[in-house]
């Protein structure tokens, strides 16, 4: 039986939406006021280094233990978050009239993983892993056969499973898929791969389908392939919401070195070499029977549990333009604590969460002294980033106020440090995805910082070439998705990233507290001009 942790805010029913998040959609032309005339420096002002230091020393300290998503930590996180907005008298709109938008998540983890060939035993997470999120509990199958069957495929253009028994035994596979000498794919055809290569679950769901115990994939890269997975495979995985169980769809796997796949080979090693030359030269898949003692073990243990993105609300002061929402968003979860060893991620992304609440403090300041936005902001400090971009994925899924009427996101991770690139000059900061979708949010973010700021904005990361792909890897791309322009802010990464070592006494304040002031002015025109920005761009 599964074990199910309720954590004091659990509430997984969605509650009903504020009345005034159900507004109707407005024509974008539509205005009962001209534009403002507030000058916003006065605001923009308020924004202080003081006042950022004071945030993160209490964000990034050892008693909020690194704020890793569904701790205690992450809850203390979350809890002096929304004392700030109801310093601030800002109304409470989420779950149950509390600050809160909860978020279910089901965590996922390993209690035992174990893995031995002809009586030697591997290590995982160094000679092979698994994910716990695509195997089923596996206690102690042993076998004295694995059947070498190429590539795994079963596709109309080739198959490794014609005439191939393997109904409860395990079998060992190749990663992608078979080429020719020119690099063509035999089963597209081309030079460009297939769903088999791209989309590694395919493998499994079809191994699931003809009965497969379990699928061993030849990982040539081992070292590589765990360091790139390694949110996946170290400590507890969290998803959002109930996953299935991996056991109605795949079989169970484990990616193996080149070290255990030769020990597995034997003294057939050559005979799958020729197999595999075989399969490449001609297309046509060939299995090759293994005898070997082989014991795995996966038990794992899998638990519910409940984070929350906080919510502050600044209410537009337009009668018809209020109906609009910008949001501005920065994730305030980190890696949590590992042993005595604690994340604080000061820099990831304590940073971008002072930033934000000193953003709503400006707001409100002015929405206080009559001169608010005349389009609402929503400041969204959000959940579960580090575990996939779950909570900004929750809201844009579930949204308090209809995403028609969302004209922008604006989102902050990592604005405190300096990289390398940038020694000689820390006034800077990574703008990635302001053109992506609308030329005129790339515009207002360009004058902004022009008139205001004067900040070099280097625009290296949000090439649609660049390999890091940062694009697609912060809450702003939950949005964009949805078609809504999103802008990003990012100072770069450097040595501390994800390390214990990203500590606040590396934060550079005085460049904070100049991008804090860009965040603002840009926020402030979204949210004051005539005319919503518009999408003109496809991506």
């Amino acid at each position: 039986m599964k074990k199910y942790i309720i954590l004091p805010f659990v509430c997984l029913l969605f509650a009903a939406l504020p009345t005034f998040a159900q507004g109707p959609q407005l024509d974008a032309t539509t205005t009962s006021q001209s534009k403002s005339t507030v000058d916003p420096m006065r605001f923009a002002e308020t924004i202080s280094s003081r006042d950022l230091k004071d945030h993160l020393r209490i964000l990034a300290s050892d008693e909020f233990e690194g704020r890793e998503t569904g701790t205690v930590g992450n809850d203390k996180a979350a809890k002096y978050i929304s004392d700030q907005f109801q310093r601030l008298g800002l109304p409470a709109i989420g779950d149950d009239d509390s600050y809160f938008q909860k978020v279910g998540f089901t965590w996922t983890m390993w209690n035992e993983v174990a893995m031995s060939v002809n009586n030697q035993s591997y290590r995982h997470l160094w000679d092979y892993y698994s994910y716990p999120v695509r195997n089923a509990h596996l206690p102690n199958l042993e076998t004295e056969e694995v059947i070498f069957l190429g590539y795994g495929i079963d596709d109309p253009a080739y198959s490794d499973y014609k005439r191939a028994r393997v109904k409860g035994k395990v079998i060992m596979i190749y990663k992608d898929e078979p080429t020719d000498a020119e690099g063509r794919s035999y089963i597209t055809g081309s030079e460009e791969l297939s769903e088999w290569s791209t989309n590694w679950e395919k493998k499994l769901v079809v191994a699931h389908q003809k009965g497969v115990k379990a699928v061993l994939i030849i990982e040539s890269e081992i070292q590589k392939s765990l360091a790139d997975n390694r949110r996946f495979l170290l400590g507890p995985l969290i998803s959002m919401g109930n996953i299935p169980n991996p056991a109605d769809n795949y079989a169970n796997s484990a990616y193996i070195s080149t070290k255990i796949a030769k020990e597995i080979m034997g003294d057939r090693l050559k005979k799958v070499v020729k197999a595999r030359d075989r399969i490449r030269k001609k297309g046509k898949s060939r299995r090759v029977k293994l005898k070997v003692k082989l014991k795995i073990t996966q038990n794992k243990n899998e638990r519910k549990l409940e984070g929350q993105n906080v919510l502050g609300y600044v209410e537009g002061i337009d009668p018809l333009l209020k109906e609009e929402l910008v949001v501005v968003s920065a994730h305030y979860d980190h890696l949590g604590k590992k042993g005595d060893q604690i994340y604080n991620g000061a820099d990831d992304n304590g940073s971008g969460t002072s930033t934000v609440l000193e953003l709503a403090e400006a707001f409100s300041q002015a929405k206080a002294e009559g001169s608010g936005p005349r389009r609402s902001v929503l400041f969204m400090l959000v959940t579960g980033e580090e575990k996939g971009l779950l909570g900004s994925k929750y809201y844009t899924e579930r949204p308090l106020f209809p995403l028609e009427n969302t004209i922008a996101n604006v989102n902050v991770d990592m604005v405190g440090r300096v990289d390398d690139k940038h020694l000689s000059n820390p006034n800077y900061i990574y703008v990635i995805g302001s053109d992506r979708l609308s030329t005129e949010l790339h515009e207002i973010n360009e004058s902004a910082n022009k008139q205001y700021t004067q900040l070099e904005l280097d625009y290296t990361y949000n090439d649609r070439n660049d390999p890091n792909r940062y694009y697609y890897r912060s809450d702003h791309y939950n949005f964009a998705e949805k078609g809504i322009p999103a802008i990003f802010y990012f100072n770069g990464t450097h040595a501390d990233y994800h390390r214990t070592s990203d500590t606040i006494e590396k934060i550079n304040f005085r460049k904070m507290t100049k991008v804090a002031k860009l965040v603002f002015h840009t926020t402030w025109e979204l949210a004051n001009r005539d005319k919503r920005i518009i999408v003109d761009v496809e991506e």
